[in-house]
């Protein structure tokens, strides 16, 4: 049996946490979520090595205290996550954001869809990549 697949969910919108459990409850793929509501817990949490190792991080941009930008910069410091794909999950399509985000070190920007049917089918191309060759 395979293991779950552990995404790590950085996002102080409640909802938008949710709406990835029910995705992957769609999808029907084991899974298990750590959530953060903001990027110091995040922190906090991801420089306890007792917690499991995640498959997925999944990064929010606009967040108190901390935001994604400066929380993502945080998150490559730091060695165990360097092969850990580091999703940009935001509201934001800015062209710019996306550049920037991605010169940070981000493995992939993903504006939050609308429809839960349109997160599945980004959940899916997310799942499917060679994260070996883009995060390694």
């Amino acid at each position: 049996m395979d293991k779950p697949t552990t995404l790590f969910i950085i996002d102080d919108d409640e909802d938008d946490q949710l709406f990835i459990n029910e995705a992957m409850k769609d999808l029907n793929i084991p899974f298990t979520c750590f959530y953060a509501n903001n990027g110091e817990a995040a922190l906090k949490q991801l420089k306890d090595e007792t917690i499991p190792l995640p498959d997925f991080i999944f990064l929010d941009l606009n967040m108190p205290k901390l935001n994604g930008k400066d929380c993502l910069v945080e998150i490559k410091k730091l060695p165990r996550y360097s092969a850990v794909p580091l999703i940009i999950y935001t509201t934001s399509s800015s062209h710019k954001d996306r550049q920037e985000i991605m010169k940070l070190g981000a493995h992939y920007f993903l504006t939050k869809p609308t429809r839960i049917s349109e997160l599945c089918n980004c959940l899916i191309n997310v799942f499917s990549m060679d994260w070996k060759k883009v995060a390694g």
